[in-house]
């Protein structure tokens, strides 16, 4: 695989829509009250989403960045935005799962330039460190740029059994592009018990981090064979982008709109069209317990802005 250089089809999507159900006890132990992990700050100075930006925003430029977020949390992402290039920021109704999510973004994404690379960011992951992660995560973009009919993943090395993950297989090998080795995708597995991960790990699985490139066609063609009925209303949607009816039309579409997973209602369902890059010298983990957000910061030698009682 050759690289591409001057990606000026290259646009960014972070999702930011989450609730960070499974952390809230120990959120509101520490804040006082609620608020998803992305807009929290667990080490530094900045939230997890500040971070998904600040990494998005060395590989894309800001103006080509679309973030979805929730109606619900505006009062917690405005100030986390203010100082910085705002990008297209997409208040979501309600959340509708990851599919609707992705969709969303790439509803904008392909009005504006519909021949587009994405790169798609969960918002509430932590990697470190940071400058690897974008070599590599610009080398997935580079990859999809190139080979247009295929989705591409980054994948994570596992260093445990973890049934809140997705998993993995790899299959055969495609080729190197900056010295990353491309493979194929056997099949997922979108949560399975402990066993099934316990097996994954034996057979080479990776986490699915859910850092996806491809080209934007090629996400709307499997979105119309997996989610017809949101596809239509997505349809519906791109034709009201950038017109007074544009939120009224939204409103309307995520009043019907059916919630679906985007790694277990498609990506599980066309591993052919999915090739994966492992992550290389790069720790990765979602934080969606406190054991894990506690187990990274020692792996690494950091200390929480939190008290470490706030975890138990």
């Amino acid at each position: 695989m050759n690289s591409t250089q001057n990606p000026r089809d290259l646009w960014s999507i972070i999702l930011a829509g989450g609730n960070g159900e499974r952390l809230k006890p120990m959120v509101q132990r520490w804040l006082g009250r609620h608020r998803p992990k992305q807009y929290c700050t667990f080490i530094g100075t900045r939230s997890m989403f500040q971070h998904t930006l600040d990494r998005s925003d060395r590989i894309v430029p800001p103006e080509r960045r679309v973030a979805i977020i929730a109606r619900d949390h505006r009062d917690d992402a405005w100030p986390q935005l203010s100082s910085r290039p705002k990008g297209k920021v997409i208040l979501q109704p309600s959340n509708r799962e990851t599919a609707a999510g992705i969709f969303l973004g790439l509803s904008y994404v392909r009005a504006q330039d519909p021949q587009a690379t994405v790169l798609i960011f969960p918002s509430d992951h932590f990697v470190y460190p940071e400058d690897a992660f974008v070599e590599m995560a610009s080398s997935l973009a580079r990859a999809a740029r190139n080979l247009k009919h295929w989705i591409f993943l980054l994948g994570a090395s596992p260093d445990s059994p973890e049934p809140e993950y997705g998993w993995i297989q790899p299959g055969a090998h495609l080729g190197w592009i900056d010295g990353c080795r491309v493979r194929g995708t056997q099949a997922f597995f979108e949560k399975p018990n402990l066993e099934g991960c316990k097996g994954a790990m034996r057979s080479g699985a990776l986490w699915n981090t859910m850092v996806i490139a491809a080209k934007v066609e090629t996400l709307w063609s499997l979105g119309l064979r997996c989610f017809p009925e949101m596809m239509r209303l997505f349809e519906v949607y791109s034709e009201s982008i950038g017109d007074k009816r544009e939120e009224q039309v939204l409103e309307g579409i995520y009043e019907v709109m059916p919630s679906r997973n985007f790694s277990a209602h498609l990506l599980q369902e066309f591993p052919k069209h999915v090739a994966v890059m492992e992550l290389r010298d790069v720790v990765w983990s979602d934080w969606g317990k406190p054991e894990r957000i506690a187990e990274t910061l020692r792996q690494i030698g950091r200390e929480p802005v939190f008290c470490r009682a706030h975890i138990a």
